[in-house]
């Protein structure tokens, strides 16, 4: 018997862990693993774990017509699944088990952990280098070291794109049952999380309409990306990170569907084609950092003289970000789509993250911990990359001087203020060209709003951040200097 061991790969096309287990001939049974406390250590969104319960239940149809029953199973953590797996192994005489490799540091440890238990055992696991189009470590410069800056990262993994067949897998033929199988297709497991759950029904979880989702952007709408993608009150974006994040498709997928519809889409004559692949390249990147440097998975940043930065612990003025009650209106729209949708489009995640570390002076890390508590897409490899970008203490971040004025993102990115009207309701006496500021036009006319003043100065706030981030590199400098 076989074992196909899902984690964030649920899904049958283009699953090489699947593919290869039904090669063999044999049976092939699934297992997936519910582990409420190590998702509540991760911070894993509600919403999110809601969308994995109903992806589950189409991935067990799906399962079911190829003749393989999904067993559904809770234990606590990582380390419990030991037992549980090597249980169920004994039980039904697993020869072989096969799974796609996860690259955070967690994940890396249960599964170091699950092959010493079988390296005891007549048990094989199988593990397959697939959640990225090349496996991490594999894309390196002359050196033979792994790129640190994102674009000689892209150049090269757009070369080794061209030389080498990285087309999706289909959908296995169904396998042979036993005795065995049959019974458990019969019953199929009830799939009930324990893990509190926010409702994601808004978006769709089927293969036909995820696919079709990602057809139409592809052929029709990412002409218009590049033009429109920060422009938050246009729908422009793919809406494709929740399926990827939890692996209901895979970037192979995407990237085929984007070839076979743009096919001059490696170079920048490719225009909106070539810049949804950057986006692409930007998620393969950060999965490659993340597996090459494990200080991240631990809270580190990655430019390590920014330890030294002592931040604002203010809780207070947290929870007015956290709120959307800052006083500053696109900043406040974005933080309220995030909390209401479980989503936030990616101009505004990098000017609320800005908001937060340059205008705030507060934690990156307590941003980066909220986002992945709210986030449908929640991806620890994207959002922390996300964030370290934002702080200006990751690889190949912005500058930590250059500081987004909130003000002028809104003028320019929501320019007819639909997206700040459609989120702040409070705001509706307040025209459309006083939106972006309204205060000044509450003090104008002599009234009071039913909204914040802003609870920082921006011009001040910039300046604190600039001298925050010299000093802890001057620290550093000195600490160099005396050693």
């Amino acid at each position: 018997m076989k074992l196909v061991w899902f984690r964030r790969d649920l899904r049958v096309k283009d699953n090489i862990a699947l593919t290869e287990a039904c090669k063999s001939g044999e049976p092939v049974m699934a297992i997936y693993y519910e582990t409420p406390i190590q998702w509540k250590s991760h911070g894993m969104a509600p919403i999110q774990a809601d969308l994995i319960r109903r992806r589950l239940m189409v991935l067990q149809q799906d399962l079911e017509a190829l003749n393989i029953p999904l067993l559904f199973r809770t234990v606590n953590t990582f380390s419990d699944i030991n037992p549980s797996l090597a249980q169920l192994c004994q039980q039904y005489q697993i020869a072989d088990i096969y799974c796609i490799r996860d690259h955070e540091l967690d994940e890396v440890n249960r599964d170091n952990s699950i092959a010493g238990l079988l390296s005891l055992t007549s048990t094989k696991l199988n593990v397959f280098d697939y959640k990225c189009i090349f496996p991490p470590g594999s894309v390196i410069n002359g050196a033979g070291n792994i790129y640190r800056v994102f674009t000689p990262f892209k150049k090269a993994w757009i070369a080794r794109l061209q030389r080498e067949n990285v087309a999706p897998i289909g959908t296995p033929e169904p396998v042979q049952i036993n005795a065995t199988v049959q019974a458990l297709l019969k019953q199929p497991s009830s799939i009930e999380f324990h893990y509190h759950q926010d409702d994601s029904v808004g978006w769709p979880i089927d293969d036909n309409t995820i696919i079709q989702r990602m057809r139409d952007f592809c052929r029709y709408r990412v002409e218009q990306y590049e033009a429109s993608r920060d422009f938050p009150a246009i729908p422009a974006t793919s809406q494709l990170s929740p399926y990827l994040a939890i692996g209901a498709i895979s970037p192979r997928q995407c990237l085929a569907r984007l070839f076979s519809e743009n096919q001059n889409c490696l170079d920048k004559s490719g225009g909106g084609a070539h810049v949804w692949l950057s986006e692409l390249i930007w998620r393969e990147f950060y999965q490659h950092i993340t597996a090459s440097y494990p200080d991240i998975s631990k809270g580190k940043g990655f430019q390590s003289w920014t330890d030294s930065i002592t931040w604002n612990g203010d809780e207070l003025q947290f929870a007015r970000w956290k709120q959307g009650r800052t006083g500053f209106p696109i900043v406040d729209a974005a933080m309220r789509q995030l909390n209401e949708t479980g989503w936030m489009h990616n101009r505004l995640r990098m000017i609320v993250a800005s908001f937060l570390v340059k205008d705030l002076h507060i934690d990156w890390r307590w941003g980066e911990k909220y986002f992945m508590s709210k986030l449908i897409d929640g991806d620890f490899a994207a959002n922390n990359g996300g964030w370290q970008w934002s702080a200006s203490v990751g690889t190949d971040a912005q500058p930590y001087f250059r500081v987004f004025n909130p003000t002028a993102q809104s003028k320019k990115f929501d320019p007819n203020v639909r997206f700040i009207r459609r989120w702040l309701k409070e705001l509706e006496s307040v025209p459309d060209e006083a939106l972006h500021e309204p205060y000044r036009w509450a003090e104008k006319q002599g009234i009071d709003l039913a909204y914040p003043r802003p609870i920082v100065d921006h011009k001040a706030a910039r300046e604190t951040a600039i001298s925050m981030f010299e000093m802890a590199k001057s620290q550093q400098n000195t600490q160099r200097a005396e050693s």
